[in-house]
């Protein structure tokens, strides 16, 4: 498994992935199987009739899609690589790739797997795969809510009730899931801490922290806040050439989640945090938009937390990171 010879390119959706096998000379098999616990199945026996067991395989973070994926192939003791979307199509480009079929994607895949050989995937704990179930389920409600509320402007009559209903249904369910959160956070002292260190932080409460602890871990994986601000999507994408300059947007090529879950926090730690309301009134005296300005404290907030988490001690605004 050192030096495989055989790569596999996955490309997930959600009832299906399709599989790409890359062999020793430049020739590819490919294959279409459910994607469920007996498509995994099939799968892994596959690889096995093409004694394929040693290959090195790929697949894009599809969320939700390729998770379960994932862990039933890291069980199998196969070594599979889960990477950041944007480095596919990164590859594409430089190939000149124009075909954008599952069956293209999965070959586009096993050959960034044959070039770049990613690092493998390993699978997060029993108690951070719990944390990131409840977390994202919480999201999922935070989002119905949000639908019902807006459909609640224009309903009348039984339509309204209806609305209403379901409306104090999903609140129920947010609060009984944040409850199940706490308990989880707190049955877990490494995460109780982590949790506290990350509350420190003014602008961070702990729903916030619940989610970075679920989306960060394990934290080893990154060695530097940079690599932790690319994981959520928030390092700029330049675009220059020559003397023209235009926009520098976000690369939002990360977790959409994580990221989404630093706006608010970013505001608030705006005026409350000393360190990131000092470092955005710099931004702010330079000529720099409102916008600009939340998301440079939403990228500053998570070199803080970082610290913290890397550090093992709580915030400290004398030293701007502990």
């Amino acid at each position: 498994m050192t030096h495989p010879t055989l790569f596999v390119g996955i490309d997930v959706a959600k009832t299906k992935f399709d599989v790409a096998l890359l062999n020793a000379e430049g020739k590819y098999r490919s294959k279409v199987f459910p994607n469920t616990p007996v498509g995994h199945q099939q799968f892994l026996e596959w690889l096995t009739r093409h004694d394929a067991q040693e290959a090195h395989l790929c697949m894009e973070t599809t969320g939700v899609y390729g998770r379960d994926l994932a862990r039933f192939l890291a069980q199998q003791q196969i070594l599979i690589s889960v990477v950041n979307p944007a480095q596919i199509h990164a590859f594409g480009k430089t190939e000149l790739t124009r075909a954008k079929m599952d069956k293209a994607d999965a070959r586009l895949i096993a050959r960034y797997c044959r070039m770049h050989r990613p690092a493998p995937w390993v699978p997060p704990a029993e108690e951070i795969a719990t944390l990131q179930a409840l977390v994202q389920r919480l999201e999922d409600l935070l989002a119905l809510q949000t639908m019902e509320n807006n459909r609640l402007e224009a309903a009348t009559g039984p339509a309204r009730e209806s609305v209403e209903a379901v409306l104090q249904f999903v609140h129920q369910q947010i609060e009984m899931l944040r409850l199940q959160i706490e308990i989880h956070i707190d049955k877990h002292p490494d995460l109780k801490n982590q949790q506290e260190l990350l509350s420190s932080i003014p602008g961070i409460g702990d729903n916030t922290a619940a989610t970075l602890l679920a989306f960060l871990s394990p934290l080893e994986r990154f060695h530097s806040a940079k690599q932790v601000v690319a994981y959520a999507g928030l390092n700029p994408r330049i675009r220059q050439s020559g003397q023209w300059a235009g926009k520098t947007p976000i690369a939002k090529a990360g977790n959409a989640l994580l990221r989404k879950s630093l706006y608010l926090p970013a505001v608030v730690a705006k005026r409350h945090n000393p360190i990131i309301a000092s470092f955005c009134d710099r931004l702010l005296a330079r000529g720099k938009r409102p916008m600009q300005v939340v998301v440079a404290a939403m990228r500053k907030l998570l070199h803080l937390a970082f610290g913290v988490l890397k550090s093992g001690k709580p915030f400290n605004p004398k030293l701007g990171v502990a």
